[in-house]
């Protein structure tokens, strides 16, 4: 089963991706440091905290998705196509 981190706020989002079948583990805003210290196959922030938290600059592997202005299914289409 994928792991997928989504940020806390996205509660919305992270339902929909555990009913679509995907391992979700809700995080703070401390994503990058929970980011980097865990294995998830995806990262779902909000637009928000993006270039406060320097998050384009994580030394994680794992797509980092901004879901802001995104349906929970255009999130869901993002991490089935950036995902393998």
């Amino acid at each position: 089963m994928q792991k997928i981190a989504v940020q806390e706020g996205l509660d919305r989002v992270g339902r929909y991706l555990s009913d679509k079948g995907y391992e979700v583990d809700t995080i703070g805003f401390d994503a990058v440091t929970k980011a980097t210290q865990n294995t998830y196959d995806a990262i779902v922030i909000s637009g928000m905290s993006k270039d406060f938290m320097g998050i384009s600059d994580t030394a994680t592997r794992a797509p980092v998705i901004d879901a802001s202005g995104m349906t929970e299914e255009e999130v869901y289409k993002q991490i089935q196509s950036r995902v393998q």
